[in-house]
């Protein structure tokens, strides 16, 4: 914290990093930031930050902040007026929609962005240009969440609390590096170990979290489904399955059952010896409560929806959902992923996952909103968007996110928006992605508006003003309604972020019940809550599924590869991952002097054997290379990671992009890109730094 005069004032507010949803205090003086101190009363963190979340003020007053609008002209930017901006925006959207249709837009939005925003953005998308091709990132994070359990139990979000996995007996994680990645949902699992609860860790890397583990199970990258399949086999086998939940509560399990019959033995796929799979299976199946936490090691895959609805399978067959201390869930990346899902910023459902297919759905929010035409099919999503600039998509809007940073295959994301006829990016900062656009409009920070996150838990909670913008630059509700009015659009009349929550829920049954004055206390509530008087939703399926035949639903689901395997070409299988001191492109934490002094540049892990092998030290700077690019980044020599494997750090942008060597190859139900499974090859290029 720095120096201040006395005159202090603390504004709670919640972190704006990662899906876990920790409380703090913003520290005000005179008008500025100095700094943050945790909330106590907050039930997520109690009274805890992480580094991320302790420094997560000094951001929002950089130097390098925008604090006007941009209009580039002969490939440069000027500064211009608001109307300026908002006038030629205007008419290039229309003029597109006119001449091409509403296939021709595209819309980004971030899931570091407020639910409000997130919100009023889809309803410009579809009210102005009757267009579905509005997405968010959480298509290359959780979409397979969404889409796999969606499927299994009907609804694609988090079954449980955080702080539920102190009743579980067992705490089953997978794909997840929760101490890094979300280290105040680290801190439960600490709790929990302490308090005795046996903690399974499976991962191909040998992570922070797997050392808290007293099961760990290393297992070859992707192999997910296969180790999942031999695990319920093993439950079937020792007679360890929940017969009368299966019976009751469930369908398709004979199905399941006859799959699995394949999978007794997998060692030869997944590297983990039988008699071990047997083991896990058993301490699994055989505790009165399990949980089931995974992240991004399962979702990032062609295979993620499968990956996701195999762990439904095993949460399933042995009755571990609907109960305190059970259940299937998601680690949240970014501090909205949840909630820009909720708020219908997603190419085929409108808030509340309404799907836009559904014509009474359609009717009720053209009579709602006041609109005739909503779109009904399935728009593009990010990455589909992305492959389909110039042909059909002509302009896009893209709200705070940098996809030529995080979005797979680098290269080809940079040629593709030079393709745009008209590129509009909304941020805070002038990221790669906005070097390549027609207007940058300079919106707000966390600290400089009201709104709302939603966590991984589904529970809603409220981020407050505390200083303003810099110079001209807009909170950005306030842009989208501007805009709107210049596009002639009724129904935007909002004076604050509160109004337009009020519209969303009023159309958003799941929801209709969690009005602002709810959420002044720092628990808040958890959707669904249907009305004021509801208490909200903790635990989901308690009763019944949220299918529409209230049943949870088995699949019988094969193994299948990567869509990139290592050959002699590209010998080594490269991973990607999270640290602790940054998040998603450093946009925000590379400003943060501790947080960049810990990891300046990004990294690779591999493992002693390959390293003597090429006569790479710890250290040195090497040369990775895929069918897509090259990227270089320092070494760091280690056991972590298996012989043949590498992790890269996915933080980084330049030369230490790992994302110029990523794969663009989709899931196909989620259209997730396999951004966790590239085939590349490796070379020394300097000594030791």
């Amino acid at each position: 914290m720095t120096e201040t005069n006395g005159m202090l004032r603390y504004v709670p507010t919640t972190c704006p990093y990662c899906g876990v949803g920790c409380g703090l205090n913003l520290v005000v003086n005179n008008g500025k930031l100095v700094g943050v101190e945790p909330l106590k009363r907050a039930p997520i963190n109690e009274g805890k930050l992480c580094p991320k979340g302790a420094t997560c003020w000094e951001f929002v007053q950089s130097p390098d902040r925008l604090t006007k609008p941009l209009i580039k002209k002969n490939g440069k930017f000027e500064e211009a007026s608001w109307d300026e901006a908002y006038d030629l925006i205007a008419s290039k959207f229309k003029e597109t929609y006119e001449k091409f249709g509403p296939k021709s837009l595209g819309f980004q939005v971030s899931c570091r962005t407020p639910n409000e925003e997130c919100y009023i953005m889809q309803k410009l998308a579809r009210v102005a240009f009757k267009t579905n091709n509005i997405d968010n990132c959480a298509r290359i994070c959780h979409g397979p969440s969404v889409a796999g359990l969606s499927l299994s139990f009907g609804s694609g979000a988090a079954t449980n609390p955080f702080e539920d996995a102190l009743n579980a007996d067992v705490i089953f994680m997978i794909g997840a590096n929760t101490i890094e990645a979300h280290p105040l949902a680290g801190r439960r699992i600490v709790q929990a170990k302490k308090a005795g609860k046996k903690i399974i860790v499976c991962d191909p890397r040998y992570t922070p979290t797997a050392r808290l583990a007293d099961e760990y199970v290393r297992y070859n990258p992707s192999t997910n489904i296969a180790l999942i399949n031999s695990i319920m086999y093993w439950i079937i086998q020792q007679d360890l399955h929940d017969k009368e939940f299966i019976e009751k509560r469930t369908t398709g399990f004979e199905e399941l059952k006859a799959t699995v019959e394949k999978y007794a033995d997998v060692e030869s796929i997944t590297g983990v010896p039988t008699e071990r799979v047997k083991e896990i299976a058993r301490i699994y199946a055989s505790a009165k409560n399990a949980v089931i936490i995974y992240c991004l090691g399962i979702t990032e895959l062609t295979t993620g929806t499968d990956n996701v609805r195999s762990l439904g399978n095993l949460a399933m067959l042995t009755g571990n959902v609907g109960r305190p201390g059970t259940g299937v869930n998601p680690l949240r990346g970014q501090n909205n992923v949840q909630g820009a899902c909720d708020m219908g910023a997603y190419p085929n459902v409108f808030s509340g996952y309404q799907k836009c297919e559904d014509d009474a759905v359609r009717a009720r929010m053209e009579e709602l909103w006041g609109v005739t035409g909503l779109a009904k099919e399935y728009g593009a999503t990010l990455i589909e968007q992305i492959k389909q600039c110039g042909d059909p998509i002509k302009a896009m809007y893209i709200f705070a996110l940098n996809p030529v940073v995080s979005y797979p295959d680098s290269n080809h994301v940079m040629q593709s928006l030079e393709k745009l006829d008209f590129l509009v990016v909304q941020d805070i900062f002038m990221t790669e992605t906005a070097q390549y656009a027609d207007v940058i409009l300079p919106g707000a920070s966390f600290a400089e508006k009201d709104g709302t996150f939603t966590s991984g838990e589904r529970r809603v909670n409220r981020i407050r003003k505390a200083v303003d913008t810099p110079g001209d630059a807009k909170e950005d509700w306030q842009i989208f309604v501007d805009l709107a009015h210049k596009l002639g659009l009724k129904g935007f009349d909002f004076n604050s972020p509160e109004e337009i929550w009020d519209d969303m829920r009023r159309v958003t049954p799941s929801m209709a019940g969690i009005s602002y004055a709810r959420m002044e206390k720092p628990e808040s509530v958890h959707w669904p809550c249907p009305t004021e008087d509801h208490p909200g939703t903790p635990i989901l399926h308690r009763e019944k599924f949220s299918s529409a035949d209230g049943l949870g639903h088995f699949f019988g689901i094969e193994y299948r590869p990567p869509a990139e395997v290592a050959d002699e070409e590209y010998p080594f299988t490269l991973m990607t991952g999270r640290l602790l001191f940054h998040y998603h492109t450093r946009t925000q934490t590379g400003r943060a002097k501790i947080l960049h002094h810990e990891v300046p540049e990004a990294y690779v892990q591999i493992n002693k054997e390959d390293a003597a092998r090429l006569k790479i030290q710890n250290g040195e700077m090497i040369r990775l290379r895929s069918r897509r690019g090259e990227a270089e980044a320092l070494a760091r020599v280690t056991d972590e990671v298996a012989p043949g494997v590498l992790m890269m750090t996915m933080h980084f942008g330049g030369k230490g992009s790992v994302n110029q060597l990523t794969n663009t190859a989709l899931d196909p139900l989620s259209k997730m890109p396999e951004l966790k499974h590239s085939a590349v090859a490796v070379e020394k290029i300097t000594g030791v730094q």
